[in-house]
């Protein structure tokens, strides 16, 4: 625990809403280094050195307010984009929402643009909001999400959209119904060794590209994200944050496949009684 955890904890125990940035994960020489870890780890190590970074630097005044919001950030991983690079980039997002509804898409969307210095992204990808234990993914469960994700592309903040781990009667549902198109969809690797034929056909037919992904099916849980902030803000009332989304971007320079940069953001809100 750092020298300055007390002063994060003060903070963690008035706010009502935490903002989290990782920034450039390529800029993070530890993380650099480590061998591949799963999804839920990487990020796990992301948000723990996020946090432990961001509460080694407070400086506290406590005849101040205590903010209502907190902008945890690394700054020395931050990284915008230079605008005379902005055409040969392409800009990517997967969205998991986590304990929210549809309205916090444009937020995380209009973070994304902020911490990246960017009018909009090229592609965000939603990942099926969590839905209760027995009942079946349904088009009237992704209809107000995908509504949200439709009107950011008419107002020009995002360029395409896409969905994750749809079957061909939800994708062609989904498809039918909608006024922008999805224009890929994701299949995990863990799931189908194979693509099913008929999402293949499906998706050929009517030119949605199929790519493939190993993401756990809840990649940020709650249980898993008041444990990482207990671990790193010592005596803190974790137990009382819950998780809204997640927003993993990447940043590629399309003619060469590099990724330039990666990282994470997330928001959270603490449920006071």
């Amino acid at each position: 625990m750092g020298t300055d955890s007390g002063r994060a904890r003060i903070l963690l125990d008035h706010a009502a809403t935490l903002n989290l940035q990782t920034g450039n994960l390529l800029n993070w020489g530890r993380l650099r280094k480590k061998c591949p870890s799963t999804p839920s780890e990487e990020l796990r190590d992301c948000i723990q050195k996020t946090l432990n970074e961001w509460s080694s630097k407070i400086s506290l005044d406590l005849n101040q307010e205590m903010p209502d919001v907190l902008e945890c950030t690394v700054d020395h991983a931050m990284e915008k984009i230079n605008p005379e690079e902005r055409e040969e980039l392409k800009v990517s997002a997967k969205l998991f929402i986590a304990g929210s509804n549809s309205s916090s898409i444009r937020d995380a969307v209009d973070m994304a643009c902020s911490a990246l210095g960017v009018a909009q992204l090229d592609s965000v990808i939603i990942a099926p909001p969590p839905i209760e234990d027995g009942i079946n993914l349904s088009l009237e469960y992704l209809q107000p999400y995908w509504g949200e994700l439709e009107n950011l592309v008419q107002h020009k903040k995002i360029v395409a959209i896409g969905t994750s781990d749809l079957d061909k009667t939800l994708l062609e549902q989904l498809y039918l119904w909608s006024q922008v198109k999805p224009n890929s969809n994701q299949v995990n690797l863990a799931s189908c060794c194979v693509m099913p034929p008929d999402l293949t056909a499906f998706a050929k037919q009517f030119d949605i590209q199929l790519l493939t992904h190993n993401d756990p099916k809840e990649l940020l849980c709650e249980a898993s994200f008041q444990e990482t902030l207990q671990e790193s803000i010592h005596n803190s009332r974790a137990h009382e944050w819950t998780p809204l989304w997640l927003l993993r971007y990447s940043v590629i320079v399309q003619t060469r496949g590099i990724i330039k940069s990666k990282g994470y953001i997330l928001q959270a809100k603490r449920n006071v009684s």
